[in-house]
């Protein structure tokens, strides 16, 4: 009969023992591992930051000016009402010559003639009618000036209403006032801005102690607001004033740096 041999070694039982003790020491075992990454990442160190508003502010007066004279004419008939206009432009700009103010500054619109009703009544009591009757034509055109002579235009648009003593319908229209190198300011106060937020996070941060500025983290730039001089008027699209001769450019940005 043949002879068949046991396995030497470790017998079955002492197999099934060391499985079970190596299924005990598994839970044990992931929960070390776990707990050893949730303290790597608890006590990983906390970026410190400081966020911080800076601002310049600059006095700027105006370079250009742009303004206008409105001249009107009336007539009972549209080729008298338009002659006339032409006759009172041709003066007006004459007169704006004669003030020291070049030709090519001087910019006559389009005549614009509009016709004039005048409401009658006919009848009486609940037969009484209304009716649109023409009486005659309006005509009205625009000269503008556009001019660095700020000075200049700013009298003539004061004066000019002298032509009324030559029966010249003239109104004098408010100027609008502008600052042509608005463009390359506004990169000088964006970094003017940006080194007062600088010197206020360093002054915060030196006031409360136990830190340091160490480097710039991220830099937006907010809005810049033109507003007449002296006025503090924001607007989250910013302001771009033309009614005033002198004006206050203000930039500002917001910046976060890291702490040290």
């Amino acid at each position: 009969m043949p002879v068949i041999d046991k396995p030497r070694g470790f017998g079955g039982k002492k197999l099934l023992a060391l499985a079970l003790v190596a299924l005990a020491a598994a839970p044990p075992l992931s929960t070390y591992i776990a707990t050893r990454s949730y303290e790597r990442i608890k006590v990983r160190p906390v970026e410190r930051s400081i966020r911080i508003t800076g601002s310049a502010k600059q006095r700027i007066v105006s370079d250009l000016i742009e303004w206008s004279a409105t001249v009107a004419a009336a007539a009972p008939d549209k080729l008298a009402a338009y002659r006339q206009l032409h006759a009172d432009v041709d003066a007006t700009v004459a007169y704006l010559k004669a003030q020291g103010v070049p030709d090519g500054e001087i910019f006559p619109d389009s005549a614009v003639v509009e016709e004039v009703f005048t409401t009658v009544y006919e009848g009486a009591g609940d037969d009484r009618i209304a009716r649109q009757v023409l009486t005659g034509y309006r005509a009205r055109q625009f000269v503008t000036v556009r001019s660095n002579d700020v000075q200049r235009i700013e009298r003539v648009s004061r004066e000019i209403t002298q032509l009324l003593e030559k029966n010249i319908a003239v109104t004098s229209n408010q100027p609008s006032y502008y600052y042509t190198k608005l463009g390359d300011l506004k990169i000088e106060m964006l970094s003017a801005a940006s080194k007062d937020a600088r010197t206020r996070a360093e002054s915060i941060v030196k006031s409360a102690g136990g830190a340091s500025i160490a480097s710039l983290r991220t830099a937006d730039m907010g809005v810049i607001n033109v507003n007449p001089a002296n006025s503090t008027e924001t607007s989250w699209e910013g302001n771009n004033d033309t009614s005033s001769l002198e004006k206050d450019i203000i930039a500002i940005v917001h910046v976060t740096y890291a702490l040290r």
